[in-house]
């Protein structure tokens, strides 16, 4: 005998809200019937499980059919199926959700694997659908029920025969919603949304039967039992990358704190790529959202990662985020583990951090500076680039010393005869290559105020030798700086006569006045100001100057001056005139 009715709940209809404001995608529904369908087969295993339902030996699937000609979408499984009573239970009183029931009755905790604990999904089929069907039996036995509701929430039920225990539902497709009479489009869907559930997810098309998912995902393995090869195919797929990832972390959380992770950093193919982190959020491996920034730490920029925690709030959507300080706690767990891996690799795998540091470095230096805690744990394994090849750290660039000048560059190529000067004193020179690295300099500087970054321009005064008072009056004449600092040193007699220096501090300054410059649309900025002019006393032109006995001395002198200048750095165009003026006349 049929039973008719309209739908019974708890405060007012709520099928207008489902349709129009309840989920923000109207492709949710494909990921709520599969979540449902999976929590049908997890009840019925761990029934089994308990002795209080029998194996039958079937394989666990999930089948998605389309059939245009119908305008239906039918979605099976063979999980624990409903009786009448559990109908008129679970499915007419909407927001009653049977997995709750189900948890509290069978399980001591919340860590079943049960999924739809919302008690919505179910009727987000009313998206698209203006009519669903529904044919279920109970693992129990006994008669099966065949459910019908319409759009407007009248609904009819009435006994059927069903061969075996499970549900098949059927949604009839409304005229506004028959792009989704498509088999390509429904695979999107579910490659997007159920890649990764426990239960093979297949799509029916013809004679052809498509398995969509991977029911073992790499985030729910032991790290220990996952390959390199494993960590890359993954990242590969998820991310829509050909290149191999540079530093991955795999983190299992249990207690506080319960969830899993991989985190990535992406090789990078140019200058120009997006820096954002992206997190792809999953519950018990369903997809729920592209990219939860929340729980990425803010300081960790270009990372890329899948999160899946079956403890994070959601709302009933499960597409946003409600409560703020779990969601800090699980950054912050994050953040250590990154830390964590970072420091082991230093310490076990320093070859393979090595290879992949010039890309990395960026990221881990910026991260130090603008998370304490993160750089108070990897500051001292921060690698530093060595002019003469390979790697070093701070700690290992001192020795034994606790405190000391650095010396760096950043131009090899622009820089190659100071480079060499320092090679000849036997003195270890850093590659600074980025704002990024210039800034995490000063940043070790304010922690450890005994050791002081220099770039190899920056001055000689470890080899400065007496004055001449007669050079110093003549450079300043015509240079016509009466405030350059000229200083004299001994540099060998194949050294150049004089070299420009740059103090490090008022260098420093105004690189960063030049970057306020061009940040704010002024490219037009003045050359950095306190060059200053080291002679070297040990050169033979300087050593005529010195004693009168040589021609055009003046001429000679700026010659010497724009000399010095260009090995420093690019000429203006006044100069290069007159140091082509000066070639011609004293050639």
């Amino acid at each position: 005998m049929a039973n008719k009715g309209a739908l019974s709940v708890d405060t007012e209809h709520l099928f207008p809200i489902i349709k129009k404001w309840l989920y923000s995608e109207k492709d949710i529904f494909i990921r709520e019937v599969a979540s449902n369908a999976c929590d049908a087969i997890t009840k019925h295993k761990r029934l089994i499980s308990l002795g209080e339902a029998e194996d039958d030996g079937l394989n666990y699937r999930i089948t998605f059919k389309i059939d245009k000609d119908e305008r239906t979408i039918t979605v099976s499984d063979n999980g624990i199926g409903m009786n009448l009573e559990e109908v008129e239970k679970y499915i007419n009183n909407i927001a009653l959700s049977g997995a709750v029931d189900f948890i509290s009755k069978y399980e001591s905790d919340n860590s079943s694997g049960i999924i739809g604990h919302f008690g919505l999904g179910f009727y987000s089929m009313f998206i698209v659908a203006e009519k669903v069907e529904m044919y279920t039996r109970s693992f129990k036995g006994g008669d099966g029920v065949h459910w019908i509701c319409d759009s407007d929430g009248s609904f009819e039920s009435e006994p059927c025969t069903r061969d075996s225990h499970g549900t098949e539902i059927i949604m009839h497709v409304s005229d506004d919603e028959l792009a989704y009479l498509d088999n390509e489009k429904l695979k999107s869907i579910l490659e997007r949304y159920c890649s990764f559930m426990p239960y093979d997810i297949v799509l029916v098309d013809g004679e052809n039967e498509t398995v969509i998912n991977d029911t073992n995902p790499l985030w729910q393995r032991n790290p220990q039992d996952v390959s390199d090869e494993d960590y890359n195919e993954f990242y590969k797929k998820v991310f829509n990358d050909i290149n191999d990832p540079l530093f991955k972390v795999h983190i299992v959380a249990d207690y506080p704190l319960n969830f899993k992770a991989v985190l990535f950093i992406p090789a990078r193919k140019n200058a120009y790529d997006s820096t954002e982190s992206e997190f792809k959020l999953f519950y018990n491996s369903v997809f729920v959202a592209d990219n939860i920034k929340e729980a990425c730490p803010d300081h960790l920029v270009n990372f890329k990662g899948v999160l899946d925690c079956p403890e994070l709030p959601l709302n009933v959507s499960r597409s946003y985020l409600q409560n703020d300080a779990y969601v800090r706690k699980i950054a912050s767990h994050i953040s250590k583990k990154v830390a964590d891996k970072l420091n082991g690799m230093f310490t076990t795998e320093r070859d393979l951090l090595e290879k992949n540091w010039r890309d990395m470095k960026p990221y881990f230096e910026f991260a130090c500076m603008r998370d304490e805690k993160f750089g108070d744990r990897v500051r001292d394994n921060i690698l530093f680039e060595k002019a003469d090849g390979g790697f070093i750290t701070v700690k290992e660039y001192l020795g034994d010393k606790e405190e000391g000048d650095i010396y760096y560059t950043t131009d090899k190529n622009g820089q190659s005869y100071y480079l060499q000067l320092f090679k000849d004193k036997g003195v270890e020179v850093l590659v600074f290559d980025s704002v990024v690295e210039n800034n995490f300099a000063q940043y070790l500087e304010s922690k450890n105020d005994k050791i002081k970054f220099k770039r190899i321009d920056s001055g000689f005064d470890s080899v400065e030798t007496d004055s001449s008072e007669k050079l110093v009056s003549l450079f300043k004449e015509v240079c016509g700086k009466e405030d350059m600092e000229i200083k004299f040193t001994s540099l060998g007699e194949d050294g150049a006569a004089a070299l420009i220096s740059l103090p490090e501090d008022g260098r420093r300054f105004a690189d960063m006045m030049r970057m306020y410059n061009l940040a704010n649309g002024n490219e037009s900025f003045p050359m950095p100001n306190g060059e200053n002019l080291t002679i070297n006393t040990d050169n033979p032109i300087i050593k005529k100057l010195e004693s009168d006995s040589i021609e055009n001395a003046s001429d000679v002198a700026k010659h010497i001056y724009l000399s010095a200048v260009l090995l420093s750095r690019t000429l203006t165009s006044e100069e290069a005139k007159e140091f082509i003026k000066l070639n011609n006349k004293l050639i």
